[in-house]
């Protein structure tokens, strides 16, 4: 049966609220003129998008914060959404996981935020007292995802996301002017006065993201390390691992994207592969796999593999066709290349999006060879985000060294197909409402679209 006609049946036998974005009343905002709408990127379909006036939210519980948005961005999780590579996306939905922002409105629940300071949200929505939560594993919290499927296809559950599908609660999302942060005293943490926004954004999901799948995965001095995806994720994981004692990183991508970060590592630390110009299949003397085991180790291979760029994209065939026809929901290609690279009892982490099932995985090499696979999940932003926020404001972290273009929310939907296309040198970009401050120092300049 199709993964699809799967979901469907099990969504009819165990039945799930997606209810969780409700509107109240417009009390909630302060007059000023603005009226009762505001302008949002939402899902239409898929693959497509638009920018819409849509509803202001509304405090519908006494932990809601109402955020101004001043910032947010595009994230590679953003396009499998548009794709409709995860389940349960419906029309109108707005997008955006990533944001930060004003305090506008505050609920006389919360007593730790107020009217008027900047707080960057962490992407997953965490309650603060469940069993993870205590323990600051905010991306599994127990409590503020009341999707029954996820529970039935993955044997529990994430945390709630903000504008990531009702998979995970339909949140509705920041890639909007204002943004409703359910129990915000738990899911905001406030911005210093000497960080500006265009740093603070990410510790909303990149910098914990890969961050937490170098630590996750065990990046010890010493190790070399492969990174599949050069995008946001995988540069910055390249990042924390050569802070980790890294004695090499060696990214796995094609063009444009290995243009882009060649200048951003020292180049006695770092080499490139691009997977377009090598061969496939098991009989293949050139291939990703034979290349790394040729860089590292004498022919031993890696130490560590992290993927960081998502199972959507099939690289032969095979994978395309059963993907197109919901024989599978993922490719299991760059597991393999992973798995088949390391060395014996080498590491690897799996940070990219997967949704659901893959074929042809290669158990055998897993277990034969004694290789650790490492699921890192959602990253569990609660975790980390102090901890590189301080290091942001001590200097030894630059999360601008990723961001290469600052548009406008209004431009979103051609941002949208640029990002998809690798175009213009498109990386990270830094999404400005008319909340916005003036560009920080190093921030680059409007591009408008």
């Amino acid at each position: 049966m199709a993964l699809a006609q799967a979901a469907n049946y099990v969504e009819k036998l165990v039945g799930h609220d997606n209810s969780a974005d409700t509107q109240q009343d417009v009390s909630s905002f302060p007059s000023g003129g603005e009226g009762d709408t505001m302008k949002a990127l939402v899902w239409m379909g898929k693959n497509k998008v638009e920018i819409v006036d849509t509803p202001k939210p509304k405090l519908v519980e006494d932990r809601d914060v109402i955020l101004k948005v001043t910032g947010s961005t595009v994230c590679g999780s953003d396009l499998h959404l548009v794709h409709g590579a995860i389940i349960e996306m419906k029309k109108g939905d707005i997008l955006g996981h990533e944001f930060c922002g004003e305090a506008a409105v505050v609920g006389r629940g919360v007593h730790n935020v107020q009217v008027g300071k900047r707080y960057v949200a962490s992407f997953q929505i965490a309650c603060g007292d469940c069993w993870y939560c205590e323990r600051k594993l905010s991306s599994q919290c127990a409590k503020t995802n009341s999707n029954t499927l996820e529970k039935t296809m993955y044997g529990g559950q994430t945390a709630g996301m903000f504008g990531y599908a009702h998979f995970t609660g339909g949140f509705a999302g920041g890639q909007a002017e204002y943004v409703r942060v359910p129990m915000g005293d738990v899911n905001l943490l406030e911005i210093p006065d000497d960080v500006p926004d265009e740093k603070a954004l990410f510790l909303s999901d990149v910098l914990a993201t890969s961050y937490h799948c170098v630590v996750d995965t065990g990046v010890e001095k010493g190790d070399s390390v492969a990174i599949f995806g050069a995008g946001p994720i995988g540069q910055m994981a390249g990042v924390f691992a050569l802070d980790k004692g890294a004695s090499k990183i060696i990214f796995v991508d094609t063009e444009p994207r290995l243009s882009t970060i060649q200048s951003k590592f020292p180049s006695d630390k770092m080499e490139l592969i691009d997977y377009k110009k090598l061969s496939t299949g098991l009989t293949s003397k050139n291939t990703v796999v034979t290349r790394l085991k040729e860089m590292c180790g004498d022919g031993r291979g890696p130490d560590v593999a992290l993927e960081c760029a998502a199972g959507e994209y099939a690289k032969g065939w095979l994978h395309w066709l059963e993907m197109q026809t919901g024989m599978e929901t993922d490719t299991s290609e760059i597991l393999n290349e992973m798995i088949e690279s390391v060395r014996s009892f080498g590491r690897c982490g799996v940070t990219g999006i997967y949704t659901g099932y893959t074929n042809h995985f290669n158990i055998g090499s897993l277990m034969e060879r004694g290789i650790r696979l490492i699921g890192n999940g959602q990253a569990p932003v609660h975790l980390y985000w102090k901890e590189l926020l301080e290091a942001i404001q001590k200097g030894k972290l630059d999360p601008l060294q990723m961001v290469s273009h600052r548009v406008r929310l209004e431009d979103l939907v051609k941002v949208y197909d640029v990002f998809e296309k690798k175009q213009d040198g498109m990386q990270k970009v830094f999404v400005e409402t008319k909340f916005s401050q003036p560009a920080a120092k190093g921030s680059p300049a409007l591009t408008r679209y």
